[in-house]
Formats: C-alpha cells, sequence, structure tokens
C-alpha cells in the first residue's frame, strides 16, 4: 500500500512501537496415497506370482515413509504400489475371463472324446 506523510505535528514517540505481522501458511498438499487397502485386498485374493505380496511391502513402506514425514519416497513407494496392484489386477481378470471361456465350452460339449472307432465284429457283422 502506498505510504503517507506523518503530519508535522505528530512525533514518532507518540507513535506505538509494535508491529503485527501476519503471515499466511501455503496450503500443504495432501500426503500421497499408500493404497494399503487395495494391496491386502490383491494379495488375499488374487496374489498371481506374489505381486500382490509385492504391492503390500511396498504399501507399507510407502506408509513409513509418509509417517517419517518423506513424502518424496511416500510417493515413490505409493505409485510402485498401485503398478503391482493394476498389474494383479489385470491378470486376475484374464484368468477369471479364461476360466469362464474353458468352462463354457467344456459344458457346450465343444470338448469331448473322439468317438470310439469303427471295429468290424466277425460274428456279429459291422457294430
Amino acid at each position: 500500500p502506498p505510504y503517507e506523510v506523518l503530519p508535522a505535528e505528530v512525533s514518532m514517540e507518540e507513535m506505538p512501537r509494535s508491529t503485527t505481522v501476519t503471515l499466511e501458511e501455503p496450503p500443504r498438499p495432501p500426503p500421497p496415497r499408500d493404497h494399503l487397502v487395495w494391496s491386502l485386498f490383491t494379495t488375499l485374493y488374487g496374489n498371481f506370482c506374489c505381486l500382490g505380496l509385492l504391492a503390500f511391502v511396498f504399501s507399507v513402506k510407502s506408509r513409513d515413509r509418509k509417517v517419517l514425514g518423506d513424502y518424496s519416497g511416500a510417493l515413490s513407494y505409493g505409485s510402485t504400489a498401485k503398478c503391482l496392484n493394476i498389474t494383479a489386477l489385470v491378470i486376475n481378470i484374464v484368468i477369471v475371463i479364461i476360466v469362464i471361456i474353458i468352462v463354457a465350452l467344456v459344458t457346450a460339449g465343444v470338448f469331448r472324446y473322439p468317438p470310439p472307432p469303427y471295429v468290424e465284429n466277425p460274428f456279429f457283422g459291422p457294430t
């Protein structure tokens, strides 16, 4: 703001000596996500090639880093856990689709045993 010139009749000795400064802290970014619950469910229900277990380990490391205040480390571990969870989820969905297709084909009778070969019986003629 522009400064105003003090009138000549006011001296500096009469002015109060305290100064108040207000500081506004910038808003803190939200802490990074650790995806711990997602990793737990991936570990329990879709642990293909131990991807769920690895995701759970990285989620715990991310939570530890977040508690210590290392947000960049927590972000790195959290994003690794997220990638592992997504990979395990995609692989599990593909496996479920393949199993459903195989079960549907078996019930439809596509995979049948071949018919027995035609054998001519010498006593009774062709069978």
